[in-house]
């Protein structure tokens, strides 16, 4: 490794030496000296936590470079600049990184389920420090869209974003779509490659897309929207009837995460967010997006629409991404962890979830006897649902899909509206309903 002429290196202590972090060591090693002509100073891995100091790895400790398995030896080791947390999880990481910086530590992460439920208290402490608190590869892997929001974007108001934010959801619906896989043989084979854990329930249920919604919706509007007040619905068991005649009407299904302004009370600007699966058109380039890839749109007041696509997750990516927030604390810029001068956000105006406007998808399976799409259509008008478009499928016995797609209406509507039907007696298995991208 070139060593930069009488400038001191930044010393890492790393926590966590799986993927990501074998990645990190990668790239320090690989790109040492143009790292050092941009941060203008080398950056040096000291120490290395990790539980189980005897397993075998397949990617080298970094030269000189110390193994441990206390953590007190990394985060009280005066020499260390920054703690480079990869260990995930939340109350231990929680406990690393406070005690990290009660030593004096910078911290760069890649934990987005810690931030987004605990992190407006670490943001104020290390505020409180005068530590720096990086976290780039915590959303959406390679794409820089944390720095964006926090630099490039701040003469902008952000009226809108929304993003396919996990790429194992992702990979599952796009196998549905393309070669027509149940949701089960989807989840299995995204398992055998690596894109799935083998408890997948963060992926398939929503809440690691939630996680990073949360931060994304910290650094475009400087408001604290709590995560447990976030709308989440996953794809667990979506069926691929639903991407085959969401196909006929133009559409793809895709995980979705969103926030935007809409009016609320007072005239006072709200915002409506959530994670759910929802009809984005063929055409869009959201609705083009495949694989494990991430992708996140961005609507500003004046730079207008942004798109940006990358590759989610992986050794590599992810790694990328911490790497330059080491360059970041190498360079010692200021500590500024959400993008705004206060750390102590305020709450966020939110919409409650009934109010919220869309237009919706609704596949019914009812008894296949006269007047009952009447009936349906009578059911929908009644809460104020207007139908835009209606297919009927051929059905098995006595039973026949129904498929609607409404004008745009709210939350509240389309729920009584299919509550009113269900109470009818005319379907034979609950109804399926998805959001529509308007």
């Amino acid at each position: 490794m070139k060593k930069s002429s009488g400038t001191k290196p930044l010393i890492v202590g790393l926590a966590g030496f799986g993927t990501v972090g074998g990645g990190l060591a990668r790239l320090i090693e690989e790109n040492a000296e143009l790292t050092s002509l941009r941060a203008g100073r080398d950056i040096v891995i000291k120490r290395v936590l990790v539980r189980d100091a005897r397993k075998v790895r397949q990617t080298p400790l970094p030269e000189n470079a110390e193994l441990t398995t206390d953590p007190a030896v990394l985060t009280d080791d005066p020499q260390i600049d920054v703690l480079a947390e990869l260990i995930g999880g939340v109350d231990h990481a929680r406990s690393l990184i406070d005690r990290a910086l009660d030593q004096g530590k910078h911290i760069v992460t890649a934990n987005k389920a810690l931030l987004a439920e605990e992190g407006l208290a670490l943001f104020k402490k290390a505020d409180r420090k005068k530590r720096v608190l990086r976290y780039e590869a915590a959303v959406a892997g390679a794409i820089p869209i944390v720095q964006t929001l926090k630099e490039s974007l701040t003469g902008n108001r952000v009226i809108s974003l929304l993003g396919i934010l996990n790429g194992t959801s992702n990979y599952i619906l796009s196998e549905m779509t393309s070669n027509g896989l149940d949701f089960n043989v989807a989840l299995r084979q995204a398992q055998k490659l690596g894109y799935a854990e083998a408890d997948p329930t963060l992926d398939i249920d929503g809440h690691d897309a939630a996680h990073k919604l949360i931060l994304l919706i910290r650094l475009a509007y400087g408001v604290n929207y709590p995560y447990t007040a976030l709308p989440v619905r996953g794809i667990r068991g979506l069926s691929t009837l639903d991407i085959r005649l969401a196909g006929e009407f133009g559409y793809r299904i895709k995980l979705i995460g969103q926030v935007r302004e809409v009016p609320g009370a007072n005239g006072r600007m709200s915002l409506e967010a959530g994670v759910f699966p929802v009809l984005v058109c063929k055409e869009f380039l959201l609705g083009r997006v495949s694989g494990v890839y991430n992708a996140v749109q961005i609507e500003g007041s004046a730079a207008g629409s942004l798109f940006f696509h990358g590759r989610g997750a992986g050794d590599l990516p992810t790694a990328g991404a911490v790497l330059s927030d080491l360059v970041g604390v190498a360079r010692d810029e200021r500590a500024d962890s959400t993008g705004f001068a206060r750390q102590d956000l305020p709450g966020a105006t939110i919409l409650p979830q009934e109010k919220g406007s869309s237009s919706f998808y609704a596949r019914l399976s009812v008894k296949d006897r006269p007047g009952v799409l009447r009936d349906m259509a009578g059911s929908m008008a009644v809460e104020g649902v207007s139908v835009a478009q209606m297919i009927q499928k051929s059905g098995e016995g006595s039973s026949v899909p129904l498929v609607f797609m409404t004008h745009e209406t709210t939350t509240r509507a389309m729920n009584d509206s299919l509550k009113r039907i269900a109470d009818s007696g005319l379907l034979t298995e609950p109804a399926v309903c998805y959001r529509v991208l308007l």
